[in-house]
């Protein structure tokens, strides 16, 4: 009656062992897992980014297979030298009045490196908008970079006064992560700074005998749609691609000349080229079309008061 207690046998033993064992580790894996999420899977590489640009604070989103960070600013941008951990760094800021001159400059990360690996975004990795603070005398330029990460580029400063320069680029850090930034710097053109007025709004406007005009009324803080025609006389002119698309615009503010990324529909509305611009607040703002025919560039402006 009151035999030996039962003891499992070996094979039962590790058996149970096993199993045990197994459930364990999946157990370890899970919570591990959860500790140490997996690494980015971006190539080092930097991978072409599509052929446009995004209004600020549109948040991550892909470019060409990365993603990219806008930031979440919500106003307009190149106010500042520094930000989302980069910097614009120019070696002078002095230009003579009407005589060509280099502007050289890098842009630097947090540990003050010198960036060299940017996300080529309409057909360039870096453009370069100048302008006199009254928004007179736009350029856009397209530096060239030696292999240090110092940029060049041929200005001239047409005019006395204060010019604001902006660096508008896509960085890719060393995990292959991609940020959109555009950052502003003052230049100065010594002598007697004479501003001029900014032209009255106006919705059609001429320039090297092509007559451009635009539909669309920005409001503040909502997503617009501006439609854009350009005619040659009676007739349409056959634009041509310039950097990725039909055309390209710029606003800047004025007063603090903050900058306002323009997102581009791909392609032609019909015979329209078609933008979203979002304003941030309300106040004059310039807008700046670049547009190509026969190979020339032109560019056409317009004020627009925004209520």
């Amino acid at each position: 009656m009151g035999g030996p207690p039962l003891r499992p046998d070996r094979s039962t033993l590790r058996l149970a062992l096993v199993v045990g064992g197994l459930v364990l580790a999946v157990l370890l894996g899970f919570g591990l897992g959860r500790l140490n999420p997996p690494p980015s899977t971006a190539s080092g590489a930097a991978p072409t980014a599509g052929g446009h640009t995004h209004p600020p604070g549109t948040g991550a989103h892909s470019h060409g297979g990365a993603a990219v960070d806008q930031g979440t600013a919500a106003d307009a941008a190149g106010l500042s030298v520094s930000a989302a951990g980069y910097t614009l760094t120019p070696s002078a800021v002095e230009f003579p009045v009407g005589r060509a001159g280099e502007l050289r400059f890098q842009i630097r990360d947090q540990r003050r490196r010198a960036v060299t690996r940017f996300a080529v975004v309409h057909d360039k990795p870096m453009h370069l908008i100048v302008v006199r603070r009254d928004l007179t005398g736009y350029q856009h330029l397209h530096p060239t970079m030696a292999p240090d990460g110092t940029w060049s580029v041929p200005l001239t400063l047409t005019e006395p006064g204060v010019w604001r320069a902006y660096a508008d680029f896509t960085a890719v850090a060393d995990d292959g992560g991609q940020t959109a930034v555009t950052l502003g710097t003052d230049l100065t053109a010594p002598g007697g700074y004479a501003p001029r007025p900014l032209p009255a709004p106006a919705t059609t406007g001429t320039v090297d005998g092509f007559t451009v005009a635009y539909e669309g009324t920005p409001k503040a803080g909502e997503p617009t749609p501006l439609r854009f025609r350009v005619s040659a006389g009676a007739a349409t002119a056959p634009l041509e691609r310039y950097l990725g698309a039909y055309g390209h615009l710029v606003a800047l503010r004025e007063g603090d000349l903050g900058y306002l990324h323009v997102h581009p529909q791909s392609g032609q509305d019909g015979d329209a080229v078609t933008f979203q611009l979002t304003v941030p607040g309300p106040g004059r703002y310039r807008m700046f079309l670049d547009f190509q025919v026969a190979g020339v560039v032109h560019t056409a402006g317009f004020t627009v008061t925004v209520p």
